[in-house]
């Protein structure tokens, strides 16, 4: 996994609280596999586009916001099923960081595991955020994880992300490699166990 430090382009605004999984991609269009152009091309399509296909006035299709890799939106963002495609669908369109006040608990986890941000901020820093001239007018907004603060123009937010999880995206590690990190201490519990508890190892 790419390693995500800081973060800078335009961010589009959602100002819409509940949007779920099922409306962050369909299950409909899950039945084509990923490797097929991805599932970018279906980001929240209900929203941006209606039943004949035509697209409708959602911030998406702004101009100022059609490569956004940033999202800010209200609480309980990928609230809904577990479905990771969600995900997927957010970052094949090139979006790596929501910015809320709150997410569904599998979504965050699933973000995390995919190298998409969910950054944690208070309602009233999402609203600032939504307001800012700088966000409306498609300027770049930059995201800083090591500092874990937001700027956009002369707004600047802090954000929360759990410890954890913020070490896997600094470091682009996956499961394996958040293991691979206790290595030494994984090695002395070993250690400490064979000599302890020589009755339950096998003969060698």
């Amino acid at each position: 996994m790419k390693p995500f430090r800081t973060l800078e382009g335009a961010a589009c605004p959602l100002p819409l609280a509940n949007i779920d999984t099922d409306q962050i991609i369909s299950a409909r269009f899950m039945k084509r596999p990923r490797s097929e152009g991805g599932y970018g091309q279906y980001l929240l399509y209900d929203f941006r586009f209606d039943e004949d296909g035509k697209a409708r006035d959602f911030a998406l299709n702004d101009p100022r916001y059609s490569n956004a890799r940033i999202v800010i939106a209200k609480r309980n963002f990928g609230c809904g099923s577990s479905r990771e495609p969600a995900v997927y669908a957010l970052a094949d369109y090139g979006v790596t960081c929501v910015i809320a006040p709150s997410f569904g608990d599998i979504f965050a986890s699933n973000s995390i595991r995919n190298g998409v941000l969910p950054a944690a901020v208070s309602e009233a820093d999402a609203d600032a955020l939504l307001q800012s001239a700088h966000v409306l007018a498609g300027l770049p907004v930059r995201v800083d994880l090591a500092q874990q603060t937001i700027v956009a123009g002369n707004l600047s937010v802090s954000f929360d992300v759990p410890m954890q999880w913020k070490a896997r995206l600094i470091n682009g590690w996956d499961d394996v490699d958040m293991t691979r990190a206790h290595a030494g201490e994984i090695a002395a519990f070993a250690t400490k166990y064979e000599s302890e508890n020589t009755w339950a190892l096998p003969k060698r």
